[in-house]
């Protein structure tokens, strides 16, 4: 298998999203109306300032399930990043479209890594399923605490894809949307896997060290998160075991 070069890397990972929004929007929005909605709800909202005029960042935010989400609890200021157009598309419509909420997220189309925001101007990020993706997760690491105001929040969701992809597909439902890939998109992911440093790094004890490295004084890890989260086996189940990371700058 070719490993991919940094630059081929990320425009390959943003040419596989782009042909993916559409179907992954499609999964988000039942996602919405799921009661995995509600359990999301409860992982992130224990952690979070009450403060309704804070400001958040969803960093890959794909179709903006976080950054709706958030919303529909009543938070004002929420800006979701992504490195595919079509996806920002995608949470643009979704969020117009979706009742409850008062302020509609903001979606930019951004990299995740060199964020154009100023410093110290974010109190809380949130993140799901997007550092295993960073050809340079060491460096987002930083950007994110660059912009993170002292004593901000980043709550990561993430997992060890790179390993877990190799046996992922055998153990999905037969209604999953993984299983549905055309056999491009199957190659082309699992390329870009291979490729992934961070499928070769012992995750999240890396991790944990590149969080204190780029400045976070306070960095907690929950292994129980897919636990709580994928309860049922069906179109939404995750396979691969999911943890939380908690920081503090």
């Amino acid at each position: 298998m070719e490993v991919l070069k940094n630059g081929e890397l990320k425009q390959e990972i943003r040419e596989y999203w782009d042909k993916r929004a559409h179907s992954f929007s499609d999964l988000r929005k039942h996602e919405l109306h799921s009661p995995m909605a509600k359990r999301w709800e409860q992982e992130i909202y224990p952690y979070i300032p009450r403060e309704r005029s804070i400001r958040i960042l969803d960093i890959g935010t794909g179709s903006g399930f976080f950054a709706i989400l958030l919303a529909k609890l009543g938070y004002e200021n929420i800006t979701g990043v992504d490195l595919s157009e079509p996806m920002i598309r995608e949470a643009r419509e979704t969020a117009g479209r979706e009742p409850g909420i008062l302020q509609i997220p903001k979606f930019l189309i951004m990299d995740g890594e060199k964020l154009e925001f100023p410093g110290e101007f974010f109190d809380l990020i949130v993140t799901r399923n997007l550092t295993w993706t960073l050809p340079h997760m060491g460096e987002a690491y930083r950007e994110w605490a660059r912009i993170l105001k002292k004593g901000g929040i980043l709550l990561n969701f993430d997992a060890n894809y790179g390993e877990e992809e190799a046996k992922e597909e055998k153990n999905l439902p037969r209604e999953h949307v993984h299983k549905n890939l055309g056999q491009d998109l199957k190659e082309q992911n699992h390329r870009i896997a291979q490729s992934l440093p961070g499928s070769r790094m012992n995750r999240p004890v890396s991790d944990v060290q590149m969080l204190g490295d780029a400045g976070f004084s306070q960095v907690t890890v929950d292994f129980r998160l897919s636990e709580r989260i994928y309860r049922e086996v069906d179109e939404l189940y995750n396979p691969a075991r999911m943890f939380a990371l908690r920081c503090v700058k």
